[in-house]
């Protein structure tokens, strides 16, 4: 049951996003790491379970952003919305990514719908779009879309952050959902009431950072009083932080390379060896379907309006599934979007 908030509100920032990756705690998850595909170099986590290697949120150099949460499928019967899909959702974050510099977001969301984009893959939401501000004379930015597979035509696509002072939320139904989740409730009254509270006293960055982390901390799940984790699953709606659930079961942990990806960095045509060494993604290769589950993740990537991007990424746990002190788990990468203004900017990835 992940989330993600995003905001228009702070002036010093042209988006701010908060995600909450909920998981079963042992999912294979590289590290936050830069990579290329297709000629984009990409800034994201992977996910190791799947062959596609996919991601739930990444951005690139020049922009390019896209963040998404999946739906539970149930029915056995709809074969449209497969359960295990034959094709991963995070290749959809990836399809956006890596797709050709040239093409628009609206373009892709087209050529997304009306082609086979979408088939074999369960349920999902994506928002997506380029990071850059407008070339009218408004100085906004530029409409992230949300794509879903349960999407009309793609003139039905909802736009987002076209307007200032603007809160967003999305989970694991579609973004136009009449009933609104609790988790999304809550998470947007406090990411307002942050904001306010840091333009009104001034607060700088780290501050920011450590008062949007409190809001994907915030924990309103009810108890589970002897549910299985089936019946339970319904709850974690109320709540935007998810603590562990579940029962631990025994996992096979193969073998990794030297560093954790050699396989990944192969597969791609990039080498690991181009990293940091505290860059590269941690040997997390087990099998994490079953086990306890929570949210494992948590995202935040701030905009501000010269371009500049700060994305910081909290591992909740490590490989074994063990609880990691909060912030000792943090990675943080700083960089320029490249033609944020029109113009090339583009500069070499700062870490802190």
């Amino acid at each position: 049951m992940c989330i993600v908030l995003v905001t228009t509100a702070h002036p010093s920032y042209a988006l701010i996003v908060l995600d909450n990756r909920d998981e079963f705690i042992l999912r294979p998850t590289s590290r936050p790491h830069w990579w290329s595909v297709n000629g984009q170099q990409i800034l994201s986590s992977r996910d190791l379970q799947r062959e596609e290697r996919g991601t739930w949120l990444g951005v690139t150099r020049t922009g390019k952003f896209a963040v998404l949460t999946n739906y539970r499928e149930t029915d056995t019967n709809d074969a449209d919305h497969p359960i295990q899909g034959t094709r991963s959702r995070g290749g959809m974050v990836t399809a956006w990514l890596s797709s050709p510099e040239e093409e628009s977001t609206q373009e892709f969301v087209y050529r997304l719908l009306q082609g086979e984009g979408v088939k074999g893959v369960g349920g999902f939401s994506l928002l997506c779009g380029t990071l850059r501000k407008r070339k009218d004379s408004s100085g906004e930015l530029e409409p992230l879309a949300i794509i879903s597979n349960r999407s009309g035509s793609p003139d039905d696509v909802p736009w987002l952050v076209e307007r200032r002072g603007e809160v967003y939320g999305l989970s694991n139904t579609s973004y136009d959902d009449p009933i609104t989740w609790p988790k999304i409730k809550i998470g947007k009254e406090k990411l307002v009431e942050v904001i306010e509270e840091v333009v009104k006293a001034g607060l700088g960055e780290e501050d920011l950072v450590e008062k949007l982390y409190s809001v994907l901390d915030i924990n309103t799940l009810p108890e589970q009083d002897g549910d299985d984790f089936e019946s339970y699953i319904y709850q974690l709606r109320k709540s935007v932080f998810i603590p562990p659930i579940g029962r631990a079961t025994p996992q096979d942990v193969p073998k990794p390379g030297p560093n954790g990806m050699d396989h990944l960095a192969a597969k791609n045509g990039n080498s690991e060896s181009d990293l940091k060494d505290e860059e590269c993604p941690d040997a997390e290769t087990t099998s994490g379907t079953t086990g306890i589950y929570g949210t494992q993740r948590q995202t935040i990537v701030l905009v501000d309006w010269k371009g500049h991007v700060t994305f910081v990424e909290r591992s909740l746990w490590d490989a074994e599934g063990n609880p990691i002190e909060r912030g000792k788990g943090d990675m943080k990468f700083k960089f320029q979007i490249e033609g944020w203004g029109g113009e090339s900017t583009g500069s070499s990835p700062l870490r802190s």
